[in-house]
């Protein structure tokens, strides 16, 4: 059911920082910064010749990575993107076999413009999962 690894996100507390680390430190090639207020992130990703790394800064009051970045100051790893062809049929049938599905359960627009759902984390080895419609 799951294809490539689209992305590993990381939260950073301060995006700017985060951006200077993978471009001028690692040598990076690191896209423009996207606000995406509806999911209470800022983002800038990082292109790898097999994948990508998004850097995730809160956007807003109620955004949902607040809590790891108190839980994790210096920030970390808060989830894996993997790649599906058809969202719908993928939360079906994971949902079928037990996997919850986060928020209400339908696909919202994510940062490449494609639908994207969150899996819980404590289905899925301790790891939160996105998966994102190709």
């Amino acid at each position: 059911m799951i294809g490539r690894l689209n992305h590993v996100a990381i939260v950073v507390p301060d995006l700017a920082a985060g951006t200077a680390v993978y471009r001028d430190t690692l040598g990076g090639t690191v896209s423009e910064p996207q606000a995406l207020p509806e999911h209470g992130v800022t983002v800038v990703f990082v292109e790898l010749p097999n994948t990508k790394i998004e850097l995730l800064e809160v956007l807003g009051e109620n955004s949902p990575v607040a809590p790891f970045l108190e839980r994790n100051p210096s920030g970390g790893i808060h989830h894996v993107c993997y790649e599906v062809e058809d969202i719908i049929t993928a939360r079906d049938k994971l949902k079928s076999e037990g996997a919850r599905v986060l928020g209400d359960g339908e696909p919202k627009t994510g940062a490449h413009g494609k639908p994207v759902l969150f899996l819980h984390p404590k289905d899925f080895c301790g790891t939160l999962v996105e998966l994102e419609q190709v």
